[in-house]
C-alpha cells in the first residue's frame, strides 16, 4: 500500500480493521436474514450479532495453520461466540462473505472519491469566475492560436470533472452488489430470498446471478473509472506545469513560505506537486490494467484475482483520493500571473487576429483563398521583420480598400473575441451542475453556480 500518501479516511476503509468488521458485518447480517427465514435459531443470531467479535493477532495466529483468512476469521470469532458460532456462516462460502464485504468498502471509498471531486469542481469553479475575462493566448500544437480567457479554460476543467463525478457514481451503483449464492452460484444451501435479505440490510443490490465469486467486469469498470479520473488530473496538472515554464511563466502553483525547490539552486520554485500528480496517474492507469487482466478467471472461479485486488483497490483509491486533495489545494492557492498572459498574448505582435481579419474581408465580398493570401503575407512579414501586424495591414493597399481602420480595428477588439463567454459559462457552471444535480437523494453534486 502506498503509505506515503494515505490519509486517514480512506486509509481506514483499506485497513485489516475494517476488512474484519466489515466481514463480521456480512456474517451478522446473514445470520439475522436466516433467523428471520426460520433457518437459525433466532437465540444463535442474537448471540452472533451480541458476541461477534475479533482479534487481528489471533486471526493471524489461526492463519499461519488454516493458510486460510475466511477460515482463520470464522474460527476467531467462533471463540468469542461460543456454542451458537455453529450457525456462524452457515451455508455460505468465503466469497459470499469477501465480495459483499468489498463492495461495501468499495462503495464507501467511492463516496469520499465524490467528496473530494465536489471541493475540486468549487474551487475550480471559484477560479474560473474570479478570471472569466482574464485574456490569455490559446495555443494550438504550443503555437499561439486565438485569445481566450483563463476563465474558459478552468471552465473545460469543470465540465470535465463534472463527467468524472457522474463515471464514479455509476461505478458506485455497479459495484454495490452482493452474493450470497454459494460455492459455483446455485444457491444450492441456501435460498436466493436470503441473499436478497441480506442485500437489503447492507444497503446493495443482489448479483442477478453469479459465480462463486461477483464478476470481475464490474471491478474493472471502477477501476477504469478511477484511472479517467486520474487522466483527468493529470491533464489539468500538466497545463499548470506547462504554463509555469520560466519562458511562459502564466501560472505557478502554490510556494509556500520556507519551501525549497531545489538542494543545489535556492532560486527554483519547481512545480512539484503537479508532478506528482501526473505521475501517481500512471499508476493508477497500470493497475487498471491489471483489473483488466482479473475479469478472466478459469471456469466458476479462481483466486488469481485475489491477490491483486489487495494491491491495485487500496492503492488506487489511497491515489486518487490523495491526488484531488492535493490538486484541490494547488487550484485554490496557484498564482495567476495575468500582466504575463497579457505580454505572452502580445509578443506574436497580434498576428493571432488573423483569423478575425480574414473574415472580415471575406464578409466584405474578398474570396476566401485571396483573402487567406493578403493575410499571410502580411503575417509572414510580422513574423520575419518583426513588425506590427496592425500597422502591416493598415499599410497594405489590398487591405485597405476594403477594409477601413475602424473594421480592422474591430478584428483586434478582445471585447469582440470574447462577446460569448459570458453565454459559455452559464452553459457550463448552471447547465452542467443542473444535470449533475438531477438525482434529488445525492447531495454530493457542485452547487449551480450564477454567472
Amino acid at each position: 500500500m502506498i503509505a506515503r500518501y494515505t490519509h486517514p479516511e480512506m486509509g481506514g476503509i483499506w485497513s485489516d480493521q475494517r476488512r474484519y468488521e466489515t466481514w463480521l458485518v456480512v456474517e451478522i447480517a446473514a445470520a439475522d436474514a436466516m433467523a428471520s427465514a426460520g433457518i437459525v435459531p433466532p437465540e444463535a443470531a442474537r448471540e452472533i450479532r451480541e458476541r461477534g467479535a475479533f482479534d487481528i493477532a489471533r486471526i493471524e495466529e489461526i492463519e499461519q495453520v488454516t493458510q486460510h483468512d475466511v477460515i482463520a476469521f470464522t474460527t476467531a470469532v467462533a471463540e468469542k461466540v461460543g456454542p451458537s458460532a455453529r450457525w456462524l456462516h452457515f451455508g455460505m462460502t468465503s466469497s459470499d462473505v469477501i465480495d459483499t464485504a468489498q463492495a461495501l468498502q468499495m462503495r464507501e471509498a467511492c463516496d469520499l472519491i465524490l467528496k473530494d471531486l465536489d471541493a475540486l469542481a468549487e474551487a475550480i469553479r471559484d477560479r474560473a469566475l474570479e478570471h472569466r475575462r482574464t485574456p490569455m493566448i490559446g495555443r494550438t500544437h504550443g503555437v499561439h492560436a486565438e485569445p481566450m480567457t483563463l476563465g474558459l479554460k478552468l471552465a473545460l476543467w469543470y465540465a470535465e470533472v463534472g463527467r468524472d463525478i457522474e463515471r464514479v457514481r455509476r461505478a458506485r451503483a455497479t459495484v454495490s452488489v452482493g452474493k450470497l449464492s454459494g460455492a459455483v452460484g446455485t444457491f444450492a444451501h441456501l435460498p436466493p430470498s436470503i441473499e436478497v435479505d441480506v442485500c437489503r440490510r447492507l444497503g446493495l443490490e443482489p448479483a442477478p446471478v453469479a459465480s462463486q465469486v461477483i464478476q470481475r467486469d464490474r471491478h474493472a469498470e471502477l477501476m477504469t473509472t478511477l484511472a479517467i479520473t486520474a487522466a483527468s488530473l493529470e491533464k489539468f496538472a500538466l497545463e499548470i506545469r506547462g504554463l509555469q515554464k520560466t519562458e511562459i511563466g502564466e501560472l505557478e502553483e502554490p510556494f509556500a513560505k520556507g519551501q525549497k525547490g531545489s538542494s543545489a539552486m535556492p532560486h527554483k520554485r519547481n512545480p512539484i506537486a503537479c508532478e506528482q500528480v501526473v505521475g501517481l496517474a500512471r499508476l493508477v492507469r497500470g493497475n487498471a490494467h491489471a483489473a483488466l487482466e482479473n475479469v478472466a478467471l478459469w471456469h466458476e472461479r479462481d483466486i488469481s484475482h485475489s491477490s491483486v485486488e489487495r494491491v491495485i483497490l487500496p492503492d488506487s483509491f489511497i491515489a486518487v483520493d490523495h491526488m484531488l486533495r492535493r490538486f484541490t489545494r494547488v487550484v485554490r492557492g496557484m498564482t495567476v500571473n495575468v500582466g504575463r498572459m497579457r505580454e505572452n498574448l502580445e509578443r506574436s505582435r497580434g498576428v493571432v487576429f488573423s483569423g478575425t481579419v480574414l473574415l472580415e474581408l471575406a464578409r466584405k465580398g474578398v474570396a476566401r483563398e485571396q483573402a487567406y493570401e493578403w493575410v499571410q503575407r502580411n503575417a509572414m512579414r510580422s513574423f520575419e521583420e518583426g513588425t506590427d501586424f496592425r500597422t502591416l495591414l493598415l499599410a497594405d493597399p489590398d487591405i485597405t480598400k476594403v477594409l477601413s481602420p475602424t473594421d480592422v480595428a474591430r478584428a483586434f477588439d478582445l471585447n469582440e473575441q470574447f462577446r460569448h463567454v459570458e453565454e459559455i459559462l452559464s452553459r457550463v457552471f448552471i447547465t452542467t451542475a443542473h444535470a449533475q444535480s438531477a438525482d434529488p437523494g445525492d447531495s454530493r453534486r457542485p452547487q449551480r453556480a450564477e454567472c
